[in-house]
């Protein structure tokens, strides 16, 4: 593996013309395992090299979302940029507008981008509301963008049953249509080997049913061995019962109004999309335990 420090004039211009993100996580990860193989070039950008993966002639530039002047100088030479949102903090939408900016700036052509589902500036989901903000941002550079709005993760779901066995949340009745992470980095990688023919397109990614919480309870039941309820908590109560964790108030809001959207309906609504980039159908819930369990 190479590694680049990156600057305009220097060697990070003569790397592969893909950029990917987020490879110490989990969807950068696997899309970049993807790509490799298939055998795709690319350069990987990371805050900390050494914590990037090794592939056969790739390279590893050093950047953070948030200090633009090296972003800029990592992006040199890239045509096709996979964005993957940043961790979750208080300075995540500033974090997001300086790399957009400085990959705007770098001459960068397209911009895939891991949104989220109904990412509106009015959505339940506060966190959906900085998605949307960063939507915006890089439609109004001019790059071609794609976005894949990306439905709560399958992955998550046993870290929300408490160590009673209960999901507390209000969540109510309503539906969510939960997609596995590896579903949404088979859909990225397939966009960034024919970007061209995702150019301006928006995909909702979820997976092939929406389930209420009760639901999903009763599907980790099934499949962990164990009894697991859902609670439908009150706001307040919601509220209340994390005060276990300190946090800062935004944060507290995020995980409160995830259940909100749920509740609300903002979650549910099963597409294609996933199927239809990749050609193979998306995980289920029970699928994805049984394959996770073994």
């Amino acid at each position: 593996m190479e590694t680049a420090a990156g600057s305009p004039s220097g060697s990070a211009a003569s790397l592969p013309p893909l950029a990917v993100t987020g490879v110490t996580g989990m969807v950068g990860r696997l899309t970049a395992d993807a790509l490799a193989d298939a055998g795709v070039p690319f350069r990987m950008l990371a805050r900390d090299p050494q914590r990037a993966p090794h592939f056969p002639g790739s390279a590893v530039v050093q950047a953070s979302y948030a200090d633009a002047p090296a972003a800029r100088a990592a992006l040199a030479g890239v045509e096709v940029l996979f964005m993957v949102s940043a961790a979750e903090n208080a300075d995540r939408l500033a974090e997001h507008y300086a790399f957009v900016d400085a990959a705007a700036a770098a001459g960068v052509r397209h911009i895939v981008y891991t949104s989220f589902f109904g990412a509106a500036p009015d959505a339940t989901f506060t966190l959906a509301r900085d998605h949307d903000a960063t939507e915006q941002r890089i439609r109004s550079t001019g790059m071609t963008f794609t976005f894949l709005r990306d439905n709560l993760y399958l992955d998550f779901v046993e870290n929300m049953v408490g160590e009673d066995g209960v999901i507390r949340g209000p969540a109510g009745n309503g539906r969510a249509a939960m997609v596995a992470r590896a579903d949404v980095a088979r859909v990225a990688a397939a966009v960034l080997q024919h970007p061209g023919d995702h150019a301006n397109i928006t995909y909702n990614l979820t997976g092939p049913e929406e389930l209420t919480m009760a639901e999903v309870a009763e599907v980790l039941s099934s499949r962990l061995g164990r009894a697991v309820s859902f609670h439908d908590e009150t706001v307040p109560e919601a509220y209340e019962s994390r005060k276990r964790w300190r946090a800062p108030q935004w944060q507290y809001d995020a995980w409160v109004s995830t259940y909100t959207a749920i509740a609300a309906g903002e979650l549910a609504g099963v597409t294609g999309d996933v199927e239809r980039v990749t050609g193979r159908r998306p995980l289920s819930l029970s699928e994805y335990l049984e394959a996770h369990l073994r």
